[in-house]
């Protein structure tokens, strides 16, 4: 008796669903987006020049210890008072006309022995190895949140009465997030008005090495 032929399947309708499952899956799942904090390193800079000298007084110095404790400017500090801290050195305009470092903007103490110029003062940030790293962002955040304090100030200043921004609380923010929305096109008056405030308060954070001890 003849064998019969074992008969073929056809597999070209599982090609079919296989290739639908991988649409779908493209098109259905998420991709999602790192989470962490938002910074550009500078350039690196190749040229043999001298770095200007800082005057003490124009450098605010923050230490987080082995202990997660902080000291500022030498002296123990609570987290919950850094901002504020950090707030008064940025805007404190001390410089005189006749060096030719005086802040007309600024609305601080003015104190001699503080910072001269937002442009000319410094945040020095240090920790040391065995520093938490929850405690390094929290007090990184707080650094930030006082220039972005005083950057939305000045933007209330220059542009809240503008049609576009008239009511709105956070100015700057709204900017950041028109630019953000729009990115693809270049909105040369937006743009120009973000880096007039970013030059008003600009942010020199220097995050030193941590202590090896």
């Amino acid at each position: 008796m003849a064998k019969r032929a074992a008969p073929e399947v056809n597999a070209g309708s599982m090609a079919d669903i296989a290739f639908l499952l991988l649409i779908f899956f493209l098109v259905t799942t998420t991709i999602e987006k790192d989470k962490g904090l938002l910074r550009s390193l500078p350039p690196i800079d190749d040229s043999e020049v001298e770095p200007p000298i800082i005057k003490q007084k124009n450098l605010f110095t923050v230490l987080i210890n082995r202990n997660n404790q902080l000291l500022v400017e030498e002296e123990q500090m609570e987290l919950k008072d850094l901002r504020q801290a950090a707030i008064e050195f940025l805007d404190n305009g001390g410089g005189t006309n006749a060096a030719g470092e005086s802040c007309d903007y600024c609305k601080g103490k003015r104190d001699e022995s503080s910072s001269d110029h937002p442009d000319k003062a410094i945040i020095s940030m240090k920790h040391d190895r065995e520093t938490s790293y929850e405690k390094y962002i929290d007090v990184q955040n707080e650094l930030v949140a006082a220039y972005n304090f005083l950057r939305e100030r000045e933007a209330k200043r220059l542009y809240g009465n503008l049609k576009q921004y008239r009511g709105t609380e956070k100015v700057y923010q709204a900017m950041l997030e028109e630019k953000e929305k729009n990115q693809f096109s270049k909105d040369t008056i937006l743009n120009g008005r973000i880096e007039t405030i970013k030059k008003l308060f600009p942010m020199k954070l220097s995050e030193a090495e941590p202590d090896k001890s």
